[in-house]
């Protein structure tokens, strides 16, 4: 007797008829999770919620789950991106539901959309080619800050060197950095410090980042700041994605 197809086997051979870009955010300790490790998550979250995925063909399928550029490890993020390919129909607000209940604290649902109508592409990274963030910096004034900033973005270059599993790789940290100020404390945002951070005593950096090839990444920003410029905290920074999209949308926002 024949046996029964997995399931798995079975929705493989189903078409994938809707694409729902989501919109996620990495809080608290999740923000330690690796990339990888976040794929896990919304791979049993997604069975957990009980979606109808669509799965990739071959031998072994996988569900069809594409992802934008994922923050560094180590970092939060308040932008992070997926699509995901379902075989039925659903609309976002009843997916985001579905898949909060199913996903560990720290991995929030903030979004998700119907990329076939036309609000965003169906292949994750394609409109976005920056990123804009927050980086706390514990223990270090304002205008110290502000004097390195100053400084770097006087450079024409400012190579750094990260290492990495393939070795040291040399970047222009400076290259990638559109934009890059320091909060100024006596805005109204300034006066918020402590409540937005968590943090009293802190300057705070704000950057839209190119994605580069290499990626260049706000702490290759903060090594040319402590290189060339002496800024050094007394902890390790809070680093923050706070959006992801197309450089002219990015580049004329400076909110917190």
């Amino acid at each position: 007797m024949a046996q029964p197809e997995p399931t798995s086997l079975k929705t493989a051979q189903l078409p994938a008829v809707q694409h729902l870009v989501v919109r996620y955010a990495k809080r608290g300790k999740m923000r330690f999770a690796s990339h990888r490790d976040v794929a896990r998550v919304f791979e049993r979250g997604v069975r957990r919620a009980g979606l109808p995925i669509a799965y990739s063909a071959g031998f072994t399928p996988h569900p069809r789950i594409s992802y934008a550029g994922g923050a560094p490890t180590g970092v939060a993020s308040e932008a992070e991106y997926l699509t995901l390919a379902l075989t039925s129909r659903l609309v976002g607000p009843q997916v985001r539901e579905r898949l909060n209940a199913a996903l560990p604290d720290g991995i929030d649902v903030i979004d998700v959309t119907d990329a076939d109508s036309g609000a965003r592409g169906t292949s994750p990274g394609q409109e976005y080619t920056a990123s804009r963030w927050r980086v706390v910096l514990p223990g270090v004034e304002p205008a110290a800050a502000q004097r390195a900033v100053d400084g770097f973005l006087a450079l024409s270059e400012a190579p750094v060197e990260r290492l990495t599993d393939k070795g040291v790789r040399r970047l222009d940290a400076r290259a990638a950095v559109i934009t890059l100020d320091v909060l100024n404390p006596t805005d109204p945002e300034g006066g918020q410090r402590a409540a937005v951070t968590g943090v009293e005593d802190c300057a705070i950096l704000r950057m839209v980042v190119l994605h580069t090839a290499p990626a260049v990444r706000p702490d290759d920003v903060l090594t040319a700041l402590r290189e060339r410029h002496g800024l050094v905290p007394s902890s390790p920074p809070i680093t923050t994605r706070l959006a992801q999209g197309s450089l002219a949308l990015l580049a004329g926002t400076s909110a917190l």
